[in-house]
């Protein structure tokens, strides 16, 4: 059976319309430090999950995420593994117009690393903003809330960096923007998809009234040098 790209989002992305953020060649891949910790190996040979392991910084860790158990490249060890789940677009409803939404670009960056450091929205760093597609909502001049684009194996975009400052929670400004960002990916002729941690039902129960559904389920692990 043909392995699906989302299976290796990460790896599909690196090898395709994200190689201009890549570093390492094509055995395996990581993005820019100051862009994303992601990393994935081409396949299972021994040769790529040691170019994998080659790519691991000296301190700290890398995250790989996939549709399987991952296997773990000799002289490596996992400092933590979490399961999620990976939602693809149905139907999505029209999004709800805000003239309050704004685009956000690198002059928003500094608000946007703070959002997203407070929140955890799942990795985001100085230049993570380089994704595009990214879009908030200001209320009293303060970045309340944001959502924007991740990952883009051919013919699909990832819906991500989805937060909301708590001062600003309950107003359903999380939903909204990430309907707005999930409609463009449409227009564009691509599919929407999203990563959320399986444990995270709220998050799951809003994006299904967004019009996704689980398609599968990831493995989550840092890997760092042992």
């Amino acid at each position: 059976m043909t392995a699906h790209l989302l299976d290796r989002p990460i790896w599909n992305a690196l090898a395709g319309r994200h190689a201009g953020f890549a570093l390492g060649n094509m055995l395996a891949r990581r993005y820019r430090a100051d862009i994303s910790p992601f990393a994935a190996a081409r396949d299972d040979s021994p040769k790529a999950l040691s170019a994998l392991k080659g790519l691991l910084p000296g301190e700290g860790g890398l995250v790989l995420l996939e549709a399987r158990d991952i296997p773990i490249p000799p002289g490596t060890i996992v400092e933590k593994r979490s399961t999620g789940v990976q939602m693809i677009a149905g139907r999505l409803p029209p999004p709800i117009a805000d003239d309050r939404v704004v685009a956000l670009d690198g002059a928003d960056a500094t608000e946007m690393l703070a959002l997203a450091t407070l929140t955890e929205p799942g990795p985001f760093l100085a230049h993570t903003y380089a994704f595009g597609g990214f879009i908030g909502i200001r209320i009293d001049g303060r970045l309340a809330a944001m959502a924007g684009e991740r990952l883009k194996p051919d013919g699909f975009a990832e819906v991500s960096g989805v937060c909301t400052h708590p001062d600003f929670r309950g107003r359903g400004l999380a939903g909204r923007l990430s309907a707005i960002v999930a409609s463009r990916i449409a227009a564009r002729g691509e599919t929407p998809f999203l990563h959320a941690y399986a444990t995270n039902s709220a998050a799951i129960r809003l994006y299904e009234a967004l019009g996704f559904r689980v398609r599968t389920e990831v493995t989550v692990i840092v890997l760092r040098r042992s």
